[in-house]
C-alpha cells in the first residue's frame, strides 16, 4: 500500500481532509435536520397549549358572570330588606307615613324581581354553561386555526374538551326569612301605625306641657321667668340659677332645684321695704311664707327616664282658701296679747310695737284667729287674710317667682298625665317593631348566607388535542445532500391541558366592580319621583359585594338621613337607631373575587380529578405508554372528538349575537329593567357549527387512517 495515499511530510492528506470535512458536515446537516423535526413537534405542542389555555379561559369568564349575577341577587335582597327597615321604622310615627308606604311597597317589589332575577339567573347561567364545552372547542379550534402556516406550512387541526364536560345545576337559594318578613309587616302594619299615632298625640301634649314649663322656668329670658326673678330677687351662683335655650336640654327638674335654691335665699335677704310698720308686717309674714316654702319644695322630686316620668311639685298656696289647707293656717306661732279692756290681739310678729299695749297671753295661729274673739291690731293691722295677700301677691302676678313655679309645677301635673297615656302606646310601637326588626335580621343572615353554587363543566380543566396534517418533507427550508431529504415529518399529534388557578392580582375585584358600577350608573339615571330613595339605596349596596360590612351600614344611613324622622314621640328615631344598630352587628364580609387564570399543567392533574369514562380512559394509556392502536383504544379520540361536536351543534342552535342571563325589574311594572347580558366570543360566533363538524371530522379520519400512530403527548 502507498502510504503517501492519506500521509505525506506535512501532515494530512487531501483525501483525509476531505473526508473529514464530509463526515463533519453530514453530521452538522443531520444535526440540524433533526433540530428541525424536533422544532417543528415542540411547536405543534406550544399550539395545543395555547388551544387548552383559550378553552379554559372560557370557564374563567363563566365565574366572572356567575358572580356578577350572585353579586345582584345579594343586593337585591339587601336592598328589599333594608327598605322592610326602613319602611318599619317609618311607621312609627305619622308624619313618616308616606315614605313607609313607599319604602315597604318597594321592599315588596324588590322581593318580587330579586325571585324572578334569581330564577332567570339560574336558569341563563344554565343554559351559558351548557354552552360552555362548545365555546371552549370553538375558541380552541379557532386559536389552533390561527397559527396554521408558518416556516413549515404547518396545517393545524384541533379542538379542546372540558372535564367535567357537563356542570351541575345551579339552583335558587332560600326566601323563607324575607317571606316571613313580609309576612309579618303586612299583619302588623296596621296596629304599628295606630299605636305610633296615639303615641304621637300623647308625646304632643306632653311636649306642649314641657315647652310650657321650659318658658316657665327659664324660657322666657330677659323677660319674667322664674330664671329671671331669681337672678333679680335672690343671690344664686349661676350653678344654682342655670339658665337653658331650648327645652331639648332642659327637665323639670331644673326648675325644681332653682326653686329649693331660690327660698331659702330669700329667707335669708328679706328685709323690709321701708320703715312702716306696714313693711314691717309684710315682711315677717313672707319670712313666714318662705319658710315653709322651704319644707314643701324640700319634699318635691323628679323621676324620669326614657319609659316613665314622675314627679312631685308642691304647690304653695295662692290665696287665703289656699293657705287655710296648710299648715301656715294651724301653726302656733304668732304672739298673741289682751288690752286693757280683755280684748285679744293676735300680731304677725313679735316686734309689731302693738304688744306693748296690752299683756302676752302666749302664741296662737291663724286659724285660731280665724275661730273669733280677735281683734285687729292698730299697728300691724294682721288678719286672717294678711297671709293670704302675701301669697297672692306674689303668685297671681307675672312679677312674682311663684307666679311662675305655679306653671311649672302644674305643667308637671299634665305632663306625667300625658306622658303615662303615651308610654302603653310607645311600648307597643317599641314591641312591635323590635319584633319585625327581629325577622329583617333573619331575612338579612338567609341573605348573606346564600351564594350561588357554581360548578361548571371545565371546573376541573380542559384537554386539547392537535394534529398536523401538513405531510412536509424533513428538508423543508433546508434542502441539502448530505441527509435523505426524501423522507416526510408525517402526522404530527400533541395533547395539552389546562386548569384555573387563582389569581392574587385585583383583576377579579376590578372586573366585577366595573360591572355592577355600570349596572348602579344605569339606575341613577332613572327618575322615580321618591322611589329614587330606594334605587340610590339599591346602587350603594351593590358595592356591599366588594366592600362588604363598610358599604351595607353606609347606603343605609343614607338611605335613614333621607326620612325626617324627628318627631314629637321619638319613636322615628328611636326605630332608625335601632334598625341602623342592628345592620352594624350582620357582619358582612366581602366576596372572594380573585380572578380565575388559566395555567397548563400536566394532563395527568386534570384527568385524575374526573371519574369519566374518557378521562380514565385517557389517563390509563398516558400512564402506560401504550401506544393509541396498541393499547385497543384507538376510538377513544373519535368518541371523545363526536361528543364534543355532537354537544356543542345541539347547543348553539338558535344562537345569536348574544345571551340574556336575565333583566332586573327592580321597581316591578313601570320601574326600570335593566338587562345582563353576555356577548359571545366573536370566535364562537365566527365558526359556528361549520368549524367544528369539520375539525371533528378531520381529527376522527386521523384516528382511522393512520397507521403506526404514535402516542399523543
Amino acid at each position: 500500500m502507498n502510504k503517501r495515499l492519506f500521509h505525506d511530510e506535512e501532515g494530512f492528506s487531501t483525501v483525509g481532509m476531505v473526508v473529514a470535512l464530509l463526515v463533519t458536515l453530514a453530521l452538522v446537516f443531520s444535526s440540524a435536520q433533526i433540530y428541525q423535526v424536533n422544532s417543528a413537534a415542540a411547536t405543534i405542542q406550544n399550539v395545543a397549549d395555547a388551544a387548552a389555555l383559550s378553552a379554559e379561559n372560557e370557564v374563567a369568564e363563566f365565574y366572572i358572570v356567575a358572580h356578577v349575577c350572585d353579586a345582584i341577587i345579594l343586593s337585591l335582597s339587601l336592598t328589599g330588606i333594608a327598605a322592610y327597615g326602613i319602611g318599619i321604622a317609618a311607621l312609627c310615627t305619622p308624619v313618616t307615613t308616606p315614605y313607609a308606604e313607599t319604602f315597604l311597597k318597594a321592599g315588596s317589589d324588590i322581593f318580587k324581581a330579586r325571585n324572578n332575577f334569581a330564577e332567570k339567573a339560574a336558569a341563563g347561567l344554565n343554559t351559558l354553561q351548557k354552552l360552555l364545552p362548545f365555546f371552549a372547542a370553538a375558541n380552541a379550534a379557532s386559536v389552533v386555526s390561527a397559527n396554521s402556516g408558518g416556516s413549515m406550512n404547518a396545517s393545524y387541526v384541533g379542538i379542546a374538551i372540558l372535564l367535567p364536560f357537563e356542570g351541575k345545576e345551579i339552583t335558587v337559594g332560600p326566601t323563607e326569612a324575607s317571606e316571613e318578613l313580609e309576612e309579618k309587616v303586612a299583619e302588623e302594619k296596621e296596629d304599628l301605625q295606630e299605636a305610633g299615632k296615639e303615641a304621637e298625640e300623647a308625646a304632643k301634649e306632653a311636649n306642649a306641657e314641657k315647652e310650657k314649663a321650659f318658658q316657665a322656668d327659664c324660657g322666657a329670658a330677659p323677660d319674667y321667668c322664674m330664671y329671671e326673678r331669681a337672678e333679680r330677687l335672690a343671690i344664686l351662683s349661676p350653678q344654682e340659677n342655670p339658665l337653658y335655650t331650648t327645652s331639648e336640654t332642659w327637665d323639670f327638674s331644673v326648675a325644681l332645684k332653682r326653686a329649693q335654691a331660690y327660698y331659702p335665699s330669700r329667707l335669708a335677704v328679706e328685709t323690709p321695704v321701708d320703715n312702716s310698720l306696714e313693711s314691717q308686717a309684710d315682711s315677717a309674714l313672707r319670712k313666714r311664707f318662705y319658710a315653709y316654702a322651704i319644707a314643701e319644695i324640700e319634699k318635691g322630686y323628679v323621676h324620669e327616664d326614657e319609659e316613665n316620668f314622675d314627679a312631685h311639685f308642691p304647690l304653695l298656696p295662692k290665696n287665703t282658701t289656699e293657705m287655710k289647707g296648710t299648715p301656715l293656717y294651724t301653726e302656733v306661732v304668732y304672739p298673741k296679747t289682751e288690752n286693757a279692756s280683755g280684748e285679744q290681739i293676735m300680731h304677725a310678729w313679735s316686734g309689731c310695737p302693738g304688744m306693748t299695749e296690752g299683756s302676752s297671753r302666749g302664741l296662737g295661729s291663724i286659724s285660731e284667729m280665724d275661730s273669733g274673739g280677735f281683734k285687729k291690731c292698730a299697728s300691724c293691722e294682721f288678719s286672717v287674710t294678711s297671709f293670704g295677700k302675701i301669697a297672692a301677691a306674689s303668685t297671681s302676678i307675672q312679677n312674682g317667682f311663684e307666679h311662675h313655679y305655679r306653671i311649672v309645677a302644674e305643667a308637671a301635673a299634665a305632663y306625667e298625665k300625658a306622658r303615662k297615656k303615651y308610654s302603653p302606646h310607645a311600648e307597643e310601637v317599641k314591641t312591635t317593631a323590635g319584633e319585625l326588626f327581629e325577622k329583617a335580621r333573619k331575612a338579612l343572615e338567609e341573605a348573606i348566607s346564600y351564594r350561588f353554587e357554581v360548578k361548571p363543566p371545565g371546573r376541573f380543566g380542559s384537554i386539547s388535542m392537535v394534529a398536523n396534517l401538513a405531510n412536509s418533507p424533513t428538508s423543508t427550508n433546508f434542502a441539502n445532500l448530505f441527509v435523505n431529504s426524501d423522507s416526510t415529518l408525517g402526522t404530527q399529534a400533541a395533547i395539552s391541558a389546562a386548569t384555573l388557578v387563582p389569581d392574587s392580582s385585583e383583576e377579579g375585584e376590578s372586573v366585577i366592580s366595573s360591572f355592577l358600577d355600570n349596572v348602579s350608573n344605569e339606575s341613577s339615571c332613572l327618575d322615580f319621583g321618591l322611589a329614587n330613595a330606594v334605587l340610590d339605596l339599591w346602587s350603594f349596596l351593590l358595592s356591599a359585594y366588594t366592600k362588604g360590612q363598610e358599604s351595607l351600614e353606609e347606603g343605609i344611613k343614607k338611605a335613614i338621613e333621607f326620612i325626617p324622622f324627628a318627631s314629637e314621640s321619638g319613636l322615628g328615631i328611636w326605630a332608625a337607631n335601632a334598625f341602623s344598630k342592628l345592620i352594624e352587628t350582620i357582619g358582612l364580609q366581602p366576596a372572594n373575587l380573585e380572578a380565575l387564570k388559566p395555567v397548563l399543567v400536566n394532563s395527568a392533574h386534570v384527568l385524575t380529578a374526573d371519574d369519566s369514562g374518557f378521562a380514565r380512559q385517557i389517563l390509563q394509556i398516558k400512564c402506560s405508554y401504550l401506544a393509541l392502536y396498541g393499547s385497543g383504544s384507538g376510538d377513544i379520540f373519535s368518541t371523545a372528538v363526536s361528543q364534543i361536536e355532537g354537544k356543542a351543534l345541539e347547543s348553539i342552535e338558535g344562537l345569536e349575537g348574544e345571551i340574556v342571563i336575565a333583566s332586573i325589574e327592580f321597581l316591578g311594572e313601570g320601574g326600570p329593567s335593566i338587562p345582563i347580558t353576555i356577548p359571545l366570543p366573536s370566535s364562537a360566533m365566527s365558526v359556528a357549527g361549520d368549524l367544528i363538524s369539520s375539525v371533528a371530522d378531520t381529527l376522527r379520519g386521523i384516528t382511522s387512517s393512520c397507521s403506526g400512530l404514535k402516542r399523543w403527548e
